[in-house]
């Protein structure tokens, strides 16, 4: 057994020496460990998230025309559909904080309202041949790309119970629009677009504001550093962004305007920009 360990130990690296005896605490160690680049694992991937109350809540005028363009680039792209969870899970929201419930339990509540959204888009898509996937099946989301050029999923990152609490409230923080930029991010993908019904950010809610004005291009510190009331991305993408080593920028166009998705598929700075640098 003691030749064994032995023999196991020489084939570490220099660096897993230093893991296996070191502390995982110790920064300058985890610094090391960002030496070798990662691996884009789906570079041809794109994950388009559908908002839940911008556009899913708006019934067939919103919906039925944006999964035709979806439908229209599958020969050209292929593209991982997350789904938003809209007014539903506000009102679960709303319930749940009345009866006392905590952040992990609202975020449960969150996911199956995703959830249903996502079953929503899987049967109205399913004569295509596009399937609804959950995290559980993630590891054949390249065989069902390769084979359908599209997957569904719900955006609501797997946290569940086990979601962190917000600095104020209890809202969960890390919703649909951080669970679909969290897939882009470990997988490498192509791009991040978001569906929403504005053209993109804007200096304040310009359903509100008729004074607010569209920022066509802006980085994710300069973003936070304006500190605006209103956002049209959640916050936690715009944190997770500051230290992304694939997802460096993501793109926010209004799927109410036929052609926009299309485009952005494209590679055009349709909408709103946003990059990490």
């Amino acid at each position: 057994m003691a030749t064994e360990s032995i023999g196991k130990s020489e084939l570490l690296t220099a660096l897993g020496h230093d893991l296996v005896s070191g502390s995982l605490t110790d920064e300058a160690l985890l610094a090391r460990t960002d030496k070798t680049p990662p691996v884009d694992i789906l570079p041809q991937a794109n994950v388009v998230k559908i908002g839940g109350q911008s556009i899913i809540d708006r019934g067939r005028s919103a919906v039925f025309p944006l999964l035709d363009e979806i439908v229209e680039n599958l020969p050209k792209h292929q593209m991982i559909l997350g789904t938003g969870a809209g007014t539903r899970a506000r009102h679960g929201y709303s319930v749940g904080i009345d009866l006392g419930v905590p952040t992990g339990v609202l975020s449960v509540l969150g996911t199956f309202v995703s959830m249903q959204n996502a079953r929503m888009l899987h049967f109205l898509l399913a004569k295509h041949g596009i399937p609804f996937i959950e995290p559980i099946q993630f590891p054949q989301l390249p065989l069902y790309l390769a084979e359908r050029r599209a997957v569904i999923f719900f955006g609501m990152p797997p946290y569940t119970f086990w979601h962190r609490n917000p600095k104020v409230g209890r809202i969960p923080p890390n919703r649909t629009d951080t669970g679909s930029y969290l897939v882009s991010e470990v997988f490498g993908t192509r791009a991040m677009i978001y569906v929403k019904d504005e053209d993109g950010l804007y200096t304040a809610d310009p359903k509100k504001d008729k004074g607010a004005k569209l920022i066509p291009k802006i980085t994710a510190k300069e973003l936070v550093e304006m500190d605006l009331q209103d956002v049209v991305v959640e916050h936690a993408v715009l944190e997770l962004m500051q230290n992304a080593e694939h997802r460096k920028t993501i793109q926010i166009i209004n799927g109410l305007v036929p052609g926009n998705l299309t485009r952005a598929l494209a590679g055009e700075p349709v909408g709103t920009i946003i990059s990490a640098e």
